[in-house]
């Protein structure tokens, strides 16, 4: 992976290319800059990982500086370490309340300067890239599935994930797509860099622009998803609904490798690995003159397809299982086993909102189902069930037009109510009807706003 890159903005010529020197020596690409004016000017050329700052200099002093970038929209995750060497403790006050991670007193130690940038950068990859959450989906959410099919798409996605092309994934709505770019990423050697996601459906023709390829104005930056990717991976989500204007500006950015942010002059070089996914025939939209053909033969160097459900019936069971436990586990949901009669009624489903729908449904299994068994009948009458505005139970009208999370707190308001009332107020009664722990209950109970001893 491309080593962290270090601005060093100190006036006193030894100091700066000591550190430089130093942070060379350790193996971190590092610029210089003499003054403010000049360290404004090596930001917009390129975007740096950590910054060390002097704060007495003689144009613009570091405070002023570290005020300035303070107020940029993306420019909080850049690590800022001060230097001072006639610094106060107000001084040092100030530099902490705008953000700067640490800082350090004139003469430098160097064995404390490179320890608190190597903190300073660990901390910013934790926060940037989120390698809790990243691990998270390694080891619960990478793309299941042992049907020959998928088999063969995870292998595809792993060779092609130790190279540097680009792959263009092709597939149905709720196929995984996302879950399999973000693999992708994973077995990358860019996995310890950072990966961006984009929405591109979401994206209007006048800020495109400025969200992918950034932004100077009034002398502030705001960096895009090409910098901020910068050594990792984007992941264009529905590409084909790039407007004409922006696949033009990308096409040039992703032959050159550079960009020119929106309202500035100086070039930016990018090193960015693009995914990108569609749901829809690319070369159709080609043909009708709404995609362009150079882009499209930039992203599809390697095209991989990502089945539909209904091409992998014995996945399901897989699925089915991971997403009981995921509910239970995530939503304290009470569990229920699905029966082999209710598993093979599923595989025989055809699946048009594919594991999307798969996963929705579980959830309003468990939601809404009672006893600890789901048996085809009940499958059957879910995958047939018409829309419905209120489901009436007795005693409770649930209106299904209302947000999830909100129908479900009125649910297991209702849920815990009547077993608190016919265990009268025995917790332990109602947290083995209920399959889950006590400690559990209690917690429910007060998130519901829920008085046991009410109930007895």
């Amino acid at each position: 992976m491309t080593a962290p890159h270090i601005l060093v903005v100190d006036d006193e010529p030894d100091i700066r290319d000591l550190v430089r020197e130093i942070l060379q020596d350790e193996g971190f690409s590092v610029s210089i800059a003499a003054n403010g004016n000049s360290a404004r000017q090596a930001r917009r050329e390129r975007r740096p990982d950590l910054v060390l700052l002097d704060i007495w200099m003689p144009d613009i002093d570091g405070i002023t500086l570290l005020k300035e970038w303070s107020v940029e929209t993306d420019q909080s995750q850049i690590p800022v370490i001060m230097m001072s060497g006639h610094a106060t403790v107000e001084t040092a006050v100030e530099a902490t309340r705008l953000g700067a991670y640490d800082f350090l007193e004139k003469p430098l130690s160097l064995a404390k300067l490179l320890l608190t940038v190597r903190h300073a950068l660990d901390q910013y990859l934790l926060r940037r890239e989120n390698i809790g959450l990243r691990r998270h989906l390694r080891s619960l959410e990478r793309p299941l599935g042992r049907s020959a099919v998928m088999e063969e798409v995870r292998a595809k996605v792993e060779r092609v994930a130790a190279a540097e092309a680009w792959v263009l994934l092709n597939g149905e709505a709720g196929t995984g797509r996302r879950l399999l770019a973000r693999y992708l990423h994973e077995s990358s050697p860019r996995r310890e860099a950072p990966y961006l996601e984009v929405g591109v459906a979401t994206l209007t023709p006048e800020h495109a622009a400025r969200e992918l390829f950034g932004e100077e104005s009034e002398g502030k930056i705001h960096y895009g998803c090409l910098e901020q990717a910068d050594k990792g991976t984007l992941f264009l989500n529905e590409v084909s609904e790039m407007d004409l204007e922006t696949q033009a500006r990308l096409v040039s950015a992703l032959q050159s490798q550079m960009i020119v942010r929106c309202g500035g002059t100086t070039a930016v070089n990018i090193n960015v690995r693009i995914v990108a996914s569609t749901q829809k025939n690319i070369l159709s939209l080609v043909r009708a003159g709404r995609f362009r053909e150079d882009l499209y033969y930039q992203l599809n160097v390697v095209p991989i397809a990502v089945p539909p459900l209904r091409d992998r019936p014995d996945d399901i069971p897989e699925l089915i299982a991971y997403y009981t436990d995921f509910f239970v586990e995530r939503e304290g949901l009470p569990y229920r086993n699905f029966s082999v009669a209710a598993q093979n009624r599923l595989r025989h489903h055809e699946w048009p909102g594919n594991v999307r729908e798969l996963k929705n449904l579980v959830q309003r299994l468990l939601i809404l189902g009672q006893g600890e068994e789901i048996d085809a009948e009940e499958v059957a009458s879910a995958l047939g069930a018409q829309p419905v505005t209120v489901a009436v139970v007795p005693g409770l009208a649930l209106d299904l037009n209302q947000p999830l999370r909100e129908a479900r707190d009125m649910f297991e308001r209702f849920y815990f109510e009547h077993h608190l009332k016919l265990a009268e107020g025995n917790i332990s009664q109602v947290a083995k009807t209920a399959g889950i722990e006590r400690t559990h209950i209690y917690r429910k109970l007060r998130a519901l706003e829920i008085n046991s001893k009410d109930e007895g």
